[in-house]
């Protein structure tokens, strides 16, 4: 049997797209990376996954989160 790993998402299930960012308020991706998320190889989801923590703190510094 094989076995399907699910697919790694930083999804926080708050979805909102901040109009002067262009960042998911919940996740801190941009929409055409949400868009495309199924599509991107594992390296493609880590480098995203990898630049969020800025991304959030960008918007923390903004005061939208």
């Amino acid at each position: 049997m094989i076995q399907i790993e699910p697919i790694k998402s930083p999804c926080i299930k708050v979805c909102a797209v901040d109009g002067q960012t262009g960042l998911c308020l919940g996740c801190g991706r941009t929409l055409p990376e949400i868009g495309a998320w199924t599509r991107f190889s594992n390296e493609q989801r880590d480098t995203v996954i990898a630049q969020l923590p800025e991304r959030i703190e960008r918007l923390k510094a903004l005061g939208k989160r």
